[in-house]
């Protein structure tokens, strides 16, 4: 049975880096000598930065996401890549897409072959601390993220920024990037401050959502499971996420946006209007809105 991020999947983290890393590429140094994943919220010795674990995390989630996803991917015909590159929609050999649900196994993807793009942005959740006692190392949890001062996964800020501009950037890049649902995957709750602007970015048809995989990021509180409007969703099991994709790619959807008077709207809805079908009518509303 399959499980979403949980403190055993950090531990699978922290222990399979330290195949690679040294501690000090993955912890913060106290003064005393103490390992620690975050500073602790009454630290108030020397500080430093820690950028190394950032490369470390971001690729053993993205393969997290890419391997839990993989019999969805089945279900449907199609193939989960990592790093995908199609130009056409903005995706680069610098910027490529974390994760995609494509038509076929290549990386390099045309427009038409990519059913769901997903830009993962999952950290280090709780506090831990790795010590050392005859030549055997132990991880130790020391609390949630209220008990540090760090603001991992969609807490942060300049992450939601970043995940909003790439969004933006694939769906101005081409009308070809229409069709593509985009999904923020994260392992936290967002900010009070996120909360209308995640609806209407879902609402607007930017981003599907954000999404987060963490059935209880705290230890003894509830977090919140949605917004108003579902910009942000808590996933609370494998299959309440699988239902969610499922039902995402079911109905063939179409981003649009535009900028035009009331009069112009006003023609080319009457125009539009005179086709025989929703399905037409819908058709001609976009070609013409997109002239």
């Amino acid at each position: 049975m399959k499980t979403l991020w949980s403190k055993e999947q950090e531990i699978d983290f922290f222990k399979n880096s330290r195949k690679m890393a040294t501690p000090e590429q993955l912890f913060y140094l106290t003064d005393d000598k103490r390992y620690l994943a975050y500073w602790p919220k009454r630290y108030e010795g020397k500080k430093t930065t820690l950028q190394s674990r950032n490369t470390f995390i971001g690729n053993y989630t993205e393969k997290w996401c890419a391997e839990i996803l993989k019999d969805f991917a089945d279900k449907v015909k199609g193939h989960i890549v990592q790093d995908v590159i199609c130009e056409e929609i903005g995706l680069t050999k610098l910027s490529p897409a974390d994760v995609a649900l494509c038509k076929t196994k290549d990386v390099a993807q045309k427009a038409e072959n990519i059913i769901l793009l997903l830009e993962v942005k999952m950290s280090v959740v709780w506090n831990w601390e790795l010590r050392k006692s005859g030549g055997k190392e132990e991880l130790f949890c020391l609390g949630d993220y209220n008990s540090h001062q760090g603001k991992p996964s969609l807490i942060r800020s300049d992450t939601m920024l970043k995940a909003i501009g790439k969004s933006i950037n694939i769906r101005v890049s081409s009308y070809k990037a229409a069709k593509i649902p985009i999904v923020i995957i994260g392992n936290t709750p967002i900010s009070n401050s996120y909360y209308e602007k995640v609806d209407h970015l879902k609402k607007c048809g930017i981003i599907q959502g954000f999404w987060s995989v963490n059935p209880k990021p705290l230890d003894n509180k509830d977090t919140i499971k949605n917004t108003k409007a579902f910009g942000f969703y808590k996933f609370d099991s494998y299959d309440e996420l699988e239902k969610e994709f499922d039902k995402l790619l079911k109905e063939e959807r179409e981003f649009f946006s535009s900028m035009q008077t009331k009069n112009e709207i006003g023609r080319i809805i009457e125009i539009a209007n005179k086709e025989s079908t929703y399905e037409k009518k819908a058709e001609k509303f976009l070609e013409l809105i997109r002239k």
